[in-house]
């Protein structure tokens, strides 16, 4: 089956090359992502292949079934970015890749606590312009800290027993189904409220829907400790940057470190630094010292290239012999 891949990049290619050996299928691979403008791009393949900030409203949807495509297979967990009901309404299946290395991102979750807690972007700063005073590094045990997980499934569990097994955290977690592995470990189910009010770290791992988009917002913000620190690896509108831009200005946030953004897909895989940044709200958020971005990288690592590409090269496999894995398949709605 023929497959236009959009949005890649060479670590994409190189895995997805490799889990293809054989040259089961035939990839066209588009560096671009798949929008209303890149989807005449598809024609004559079977299926597209896209990434978590490709567009794949009713429009662009329309355009990849005109082309040819009956599969949009999803190099990706979350699936917030595909219109459901357009899919349904014209035939398209959407497939889906459950689980890759939950240990990638919570490992990234991780460093971003790790880093914004002592400091260490600011002391590399520093070293590299000589600078070997330690003032204003002072940072904390993670030990004996409480810290919030919010959203239990593959990725929040290992982040739960990082903290808590690893570091000796007292782990508090909120999620609609509490996950039986963690309650072994110790980890205490409360309401999103109280999880915010006695955490002094607080990292999502949640899906976005129309019930956790904003989840973290302004009310929510407030209700944590003074000077905690929050930290999203999930999606990016799950927080609102507005109000924790407000928090921040005023010390209630004590720290943020983001490897998602709610307009990241006019910034992110892409280099733009021979172009001025117009995103007023990114700019601001990068003029806070104890702020920490990443470039939607969490997932970047070569276990979790490899579960990814496999997954996918399997997922149009199943397709094209008829038998979808049901694991892996998008439920319309």
């Amino acid at each position: 089956m023929k497959v236009t891949v959009f949005g890649t990049h060479d670590y994409d290619r190189a895995s997805l090359e490799e889990a293809n050996a054989g040259g089961m299928h035939v990839l066209d691979f588009v560096t671009k992502g798949l929008n209303a403008r890149t989807a005449a791009r598809a024609r004559g393949a079977g299926a597209v292949c896209t990434f978590v900030n490709d567009r794949l409203d009713a429009c662009v949807l329309e355009a990849v079934y005109a082309s040819g495509a009956r599969l949009v297979a999803l190099r990706s967990t979350g699936y917030d970015n595909v219109d459901l009901v357009a899919a349904k309404k014209l035939g398209l299946t959407v497939l889906r890749v459950p689980a890759y290395s939950p240990h990638a991102v919570a490992e990234h979750a991780i460093a971003l606590i790790m880093a914004l807690n002592r400091k260490t972007h600011l002391a590399n700063a520093r070293v590299h312009r000589q600078d070997f005073t330690l003032d204003g590094l002072v940072g904390f045990d993670l030990f004996g800290k409480t810290v919030g997980v919010v959203g239990t499934g593959r990725i929040g569990v290992v982040a739960a027993r990082i903290l808590g097994q690893g570091f000796g955290c007292k782990v508090l977690a909120t999620d609609p189904v509490p996950c039986s592995a963690c309650m072994e470990m110790g980890v205490r189910y409360v309401e999103l409220a109280e999880l915010l009010a006695a955490a002094d770290i607080v990292t999502l791992h949640c899906p976005l829907d129309s019930g956790t988009r904003h989840l973290v917002d302004s009310a929510a913000l407030q209700r944590m400790k003074p000077g905690a620190m929050l930290v999203n690896t999930s999606r990016g509108a799950v927080l609102d940057t507005q109000a924790a831009i407000a928090a921040l200005d005023s010390g209630k946030l004590g720290a943020l470190g983001l490897d998602v953004y709610e307009g990241e897909a006019a910034l992110f895989f892409r280099d733009l630094s021979d172009q001025a940044l117009t995103d007023e709200t990114f700019k601001k958020l990068l003029a806070f010292p104890n702020v920490i971005v990443t470039g939607h990288q969490a997932f970047l690592t070569r276990e979790a290239l490899r579960g990814i590409a496999e997954t996918t090269i399997r997922n149009l496999t199943d397709f094209e012999r008829g038998d979808p894995c049901t694991d892996n398949l998008v439920p319309h709605r």
